[in-house]
């Protein structure tokens, strides 16, 4: 008899309460040094309407870079296809920060998800307003999308990011000089941190990715994105969603993710479950070294990765 999905949660919270090797805090944000590595959650969101959850599950945390996949679909509702002119589709093959393809691709980040495309999705979102306009936007859709207006924008994290971000300055300089960066620098930046500092727990996280499980609608019965659209950014987050290790992840967990270095990755199972893990410490990709075991975990006792055949009466 296949055990139930809170059954296969306790027994994911338990592993993960045992393991020794936790990875490392990204201690190279100041604030997010301060994370007890300790901590771990899973909530999962299923398409029946159940939200079943496991350990922190209620705390919250640096969403970090899973911000870049409702900064996308932004994006994506503001210029369309037109924003694949600018930013690429395809996996980088090299670290979320790094800057060594701009110059060889002519200042086009290769995806959306490296830090360099999600600073151009950022200068698009901006649309030539002030900063706080174009948070105050990310904030409102990812409240509407998780259905809770307590989201909010952790100021330490943003400011601790400001303060330490030369990579990314150099980043946003670099596209600028190609014209891919359209307005002032000091602007995008400021949208782009406060976006990465928004802080959410796993329940509300879960609740947020609903959209890309049910085709792009929301459970209120509003829709976000349209259905090939959905699928579309569910490829880019198998595809690219992990930086340098996105071809291990779908080869040990098989689901579209998103991470961050924060320690948080969403998850989507087109049709069944939109997922939320964290654990601040991450292994050598930058990626959260517990939530990635926990997923591979779930996929194999669930049988939910995309490449699984579908089960009988599906």
């Amino acid at each position: 008899m296949k055990p139930s999905l809170s059954t296969i949660i306790a027994d994911i919270v338990a592993q993960m309460g045992e393991a020794t090797d936790r990875g490392k805090v990204a201690d190279y944000i100041p604030e997010l040094a301060k994370v007890d590595p300790a901590r771990f959650a899973i909530a999962i969101a299923t398409a029946d309407g159940d939200l079943l959850t496991g350990g922190d599950a209620d705390t919250g945390f640096s969403i970090q870079s899973v911000s870049k996949v409702f900064a996308l679909t932004l994006a994506l509702g503001k210029v369309g296809d037109q924003l694949w002119e600018r930013v690429g589709r395809e996996p980088s093959g090299n670290a979320f920060n790094s800057i060594v393809q701009l110059e060889r691709e002519q200042g086009i980040p290769r995806n959306p998800f490296i830090n360099a495309g999600a600073i151009v999705v950022s200068d698009v979102n901006l649309g030539g307003h002030q900063p706080r306009v174009a948070i105050g936007e990310m904030l409102r859709f990812v409240r509407y999308l998780s259905g809770d207006d307590s989201v909010a924008i952790n100021e330490d994290v943003a400011a601790s990011e400001t303060a330490t971000g030369y990579r990314n300055m150099a980043l946003a300089n670099y596209m600028r000089a190609f014209s891919n960066v359209r307005h002032p620098v000091d602007l995008v930046l400021g949208s782009y941190v406060h976006q990465c500092a928004i802080e959410m727990s796993c329940r509300q996280l879960a609740l947020a990715g609903r959209y890309l499980m049910l085709d792009g609608r929301h459970p209120d019965g509003g829709r976000v994105v349209s259905p090939s659209r959905a699928r579309r950014i569910n490829a880019l987050m198998l595809t690219c969603g992990h930086y340098d290790a996105s071809g291990d992840f779908a080869f040990r967990v098989g689901i579209p993710g998103k991470s961050g270095v924060g320690g948080g990755i969403l998850a989507i199972v087109p049709g069944r479950a939109s997922i939320a893990v964290w654990s601040p410490g991450l292994n050598e990709n930058g990626n959260s070294c517990l939530g990635t075991q926990a997923l591979e975990l779930l996929a194999r006792r669930t049988g939910w990765s995309v490449f699984s055949p579908p089960e009988e009466g599906d």
